[in-house]
C-alpha cells in the first residue's frame, strides 16, 4: 500500500483524469504539485511518478514526450529500497515498461519510427519485471497495440 503522501497526492490526480474525466483539473494538480516538490530538485521518485502522470494528461505530444523523458530519467536514479520505502510494490525493474511504452507512443506520434521502435522494444525487454496482474495486462495489451501500429506494411 502506498504509504508516501506527494504520491498520495499523484495518485488523487490519476483518479481525476482516468476515472473522472477531468483532464485539467489533474493537470492543475500534478503542476501545484511540480512546484511543492521543487520540480526537478525533487525527489527522483517523486518526479518519475508524477512525470509520468503529467506527460498523459498533455495536449501537445512535445510537452508530452518532455515530461516521459523526464520520468525516464528520474526512474534511471531510483533504488528498490526507495521505492519500497513509499509503499510502491513494484521493483524499480517493473516501472520501465510503461516508461519506455509512453515514450514508443510519442515517438510514433512525432512520427519517428525508429525512435518509437527502440523505445517498444526497451519495453518488450523489461517486460519480465512485471507479473500477471491487471496492470501488467495493461502494459502488454498497449505494447502489442503499439507493436501491430509499428509493423512494417506488408508488401
Amino acid at each position: 500500500m502506498i504509504t508516501d503522501p506527494i504520491t498520495i497526492r499523484i495518485g488523487h490526480g490519476v483518479e481525476l483524469h482516468h476515472h473522472q474525466g477531468q483532464r485539467e483539473a489533474a493537470r492543475d494538480l500534478f503542476a501545484q504539485i511540480w512546484d511543492d516538490i521543487g520540480g526537478e530538485r525533487g525527489d527522483p521518485l517523486h518526479i518519475c511518478v508524477l512525470a509520468h502522470a503529467m506527460a498523459d494528461v498533455q495536449d501537445d505530444v512535445h510537452q508530452e514526450l518532455m515530461w516521459d523523458l523526464r520520468a525516464l530519467a528520474a526512474a534511471d536514479l531510483l533504488t528498490d529500497e526507495r521505492v519500497a520505502q513509499a509503499g510502491v510494490t513494484l521493483p524499480v525493474a517493473g516501472l520501465y515498461p510503461s516508461l519506455h511504452l509512453n515514450l514508443s507512443e510519442c515517438y510514433r506520434k512525432l512520427g519517428d519510427l525508429e525512435s518509437a521502435r527502440e523505445h517498444l522494444q526497451r519495453a518488450q525487454a523489461t517486460i519480465g519485471a512485471l507479473g500477471d496482474d491487471g496492470y501488467a495486462q495493461l502494459i502488454k495489451g498497449g505494447l502489442e497495440r503499439l507493436t501491430a501500429q509499428l509493423a512494417p506494411p506488408s508488401t
